[in-house]
């Protein structure tokens, strides 16, 4: 008995339990039913789409290069006797101005030489003019009815004499080209990149001395893209056949803390596609970079990194949004007449961080949404506040 006791305590227990959830289920009192309250319209701020002309601007970036960069190399051998303090790292130096000298006595004793043969090729060839116009006598005055022989009026003998002089007078020119090299110079103004000579050394024909640029032209090649190129109006191969006429670019930096912009000009376009990237290059250049080309006084330095920005086509009649009213790539919200939402898929040619230029899509006067949207919905209900801010009116760029 205790035992039976023991087993059907808990199963009455439980049975208990069960037996009293399933009246309670039963017996609770059912839900009122309610209707779902109305949600009110989303808020949302809007601006109008402005029409009026924008030139566009392409964006791109590229490094300082100088248009002329050389090593200097000696055409004479010999000991280096001076050398100018502007042919130092980093200095600055004129065109034609001598950087290196060689030691040019052997070249002198050479061109003296020279003259003295140029001097005995004249005494000849005198001798000679003199010996053919005796003969020329000799045969008028004899009356011989027979013609004389090129030899006889000494013809040979005058040719020979001016072939010699000929070669001695190249060979005092070659004496006095010698003796010019032994002075090092380029024909350009510039700075000096590196040196690697000093005085007492002696260098021979081929020698590196050092290296040097241009600072009267600088280069950055842009890299662009097809979409970006589209915006510069140019041909692929393109070449300006005047400077001031090409197509401006500009050229901005941060220097010595501060941000500078320095102006040029594109001249040209590779003539190849980059195997590598796939872009295709346009070629800005910069005249007197480190003059009046300079930004307030600073120059474009070589191997500066640049973010450049080039003039393109002007749309006279184009679309304007701010940058915030565009969704994703290629989507807008226009609130319609009726306070109601719809989502516009629009072309669009050109876009910064300030505002977007628009071909289609949207039309002038309809009114885009600039503040964030959660879940926006086709045919939402929304309510308009209308944005005082405006996008400044300046050139567009590509980003």
């Amino acid at each position: 008995m205790r035992k039976f006791l023991i087993v059907m305590t808990p199963i009455f227990v439980l049975g208990l339990g069960i037996a009293g959830f399933i009246i309670l289920q039963a017996t609770q009192p059912k839900p009122e039913k309610t209707e779902a309250p109305v949600l009110r319209p989303v808020t949302l701020a809007v601006t109008t789409v402005r029409q009026e002309p924008a030139t566009l601007l392409v964006r791109t970036q590229g490094t300082v290069e100088s248009q002329t960069e050389i090593d200097l190399i000696p055409q004479v051998s010999g000991r280096i006797v001076h050398v100018a303090p502007a042919f130092a790292g980093g200095g600055i130096f004129k065109a034609n101005e001598t950087l290196i000298q060689i030691e040019s006595e052997d070249y002198e004793f050479a061109v003296t030489q020279a003259e003295a043969r140029v001097a005995d090729a004249e005494l000849v060839l005198a001798q000679e003019e003199a010996r053919a116009a005796v003969a020329r006598k000799q045969w008028d005055w004899d009356e011989i009815t027979d013609k004389p022989t090129a030899l006889a009026l000494k013809v040979p003998h005058v040719a020979q004499a001016r072939a010699n002089l000929a070669s001695a007078k190249a060979q005092l020119d070659r004496a006095k080209l010698d003796l010019a090299r032994t002075r090092i110079s380029v024909p350009f103004s510039g700075r000096v990149r590196e040196k690697s000579a000093g005085v007492g050394q002696y260098v021979s024909v081929g020698t590196r001395l050092g290296r040097v640029f241009s600072t009267e032209v600088v280069e950055v090649r842009l890299p662009l893209t097809d979409e970006e190129f589209t915006e510069l109006n140019v041909p692929v191969a393109y070449a300006a056949s005047d400077y001031q006429t090409a197509p401006k670019v500009a050229l901005k930096s941060q220097l010595a803390g501060r941000a500078h912009r320095w102006e040029g000009r594109i001249v040209r376009t590779d003539a190849a596609i980059d195997q590598d990237t796939r872009l295709l290059h346009a070629i800005a250049q910069v005249r007197d970079p480190y003059g009046a080309g300079g930004s307030n006084g600073t120059p474009l330095p070589v191997g500066l990194f640049v973010t450049g920005e080039i003039e393109g086509r002007t749309l006279q009649n184009a679309l304007i949004i701010p940058r915030a009213a565009l969704r994703g790539k290629d989507q807008v919200y226009v609130v319609r007449d009726d306070n109601t939402l719809t989502i516009r898929t629009v072309d669009v040619v050109s876009a910064n961080e300030d505002r977007v230029i628009l071909a289609s899509g949207v039309s002038v006067g309809e009114k885009v949404v600039t503040s964030p949207v959660r879940n926006a919905q086709e045919g939402m209900a929304v309510e308009t506040l209308e944005s005082r801010a405006e996008a400044p009116k300046v050139a567009e760029a590509v980003n």
